[in-house]
């Protein structure tokens, strides 16, 4: 979830482990052969693909896409959505956001592994939360069905994170699961959300914060979530 710049080193942020020969080599490392120039254009492209496709913007599109889709009036879009994206996007960003200006963690990505257990808490416990005040509120099934496939996918991602000391890539995850949810509820006309999704995890692996592995895990667990779960909850 970072954006640093840090090359490979010893201590790599992506595992908190040191880093082998293996690390180096296939999962992101960047060509030898590239230009300065070009380097540099890539990394600025990189950046913006992963700042623009951020999961607290996906997450967020996401649902409000769904809940105005799926909704009877548009002021019952309006309130699920926000309820929505409340619970999933706008309340776990600002507690990290918050943290980051505390000192409590690097970046509002959070870059470091070993400071990942409270943020993803919070985004585990916001996004279940959330699903239950939908379900309360009478939301569409379509929209409380994502949210709670989102918890699920979490789920999943935290203990890896936690326990395996392995640092699954969420930007990954988000972004594979909004590509398929939208195939899902509009049709293959999204199918261009593909590409995107592809292009956050390109991005993770050029910036240095992901190996290869993370992402791909990162996509298979969001895919999962929205293209098995979600159809069988909607």
């Amino acid at each position: 979830m970072a954006t640093s710049e840090r090359g490979v080193t010893e201590a790599d942020p992506r595992t908190d482990e040191g880093t082998t020969a293996a690390d180096a080599v296939g999962v992101g490392a960047r060509p030898s052969a590239e230009s300065p120039a070009g380097g540099r254009l890539a990394d600025r492209v990189a950046r913006v693909v992963t700042e623009i496709l951020s999961p607290a913007v996906l997450v967020a599109v996401v649902l409000f896409a769904v809940a105005w889709a799926s909704a009877e009036t548009p002021m019952s879009a309006l309130v699920t959505g926000v309820i929505a994206a409340a619970a999933a996007s706008f309340l776990p960003i600002a507690y990290i956001l918050r943290g980051v200006r505390r000192g409590a963690w690097t970046d509002r990505h959070v870059g470091e592994r070993s400071q990942r257990t409270l943020p993803m808490l919070v985004c585990l416990g916001s996004t279940a939360s959330g699903t239950l005040a939908l379900a309360a509120a009478g939301a569409p099934r379509d929209l409380l069905a994502l949210i709670a496939c989102m918890a699920a996918a979490l789920v999943v991602a935290t203990p890896i994170t936690l326990l395996a000391r392995w640092k699954i890539s969420i930007h990954s995850l988000v972004a594979a699961g909004t590509a398929v949810t939208f195939t899902v509820v509009f049709g293959w006309v999204l199918l261009f959300t593909w590409p995107l999704a592809a292009a956050v995890g390109w991005s993770r692996v050029r910036l240095g914060d992901h190996t290869t592995a993370q992402v791909l895990a990162g996509a298979v667990v969001g895919a999962c979530a929205t293209g098995l779960l979600y159809p069988a909850l909607r």
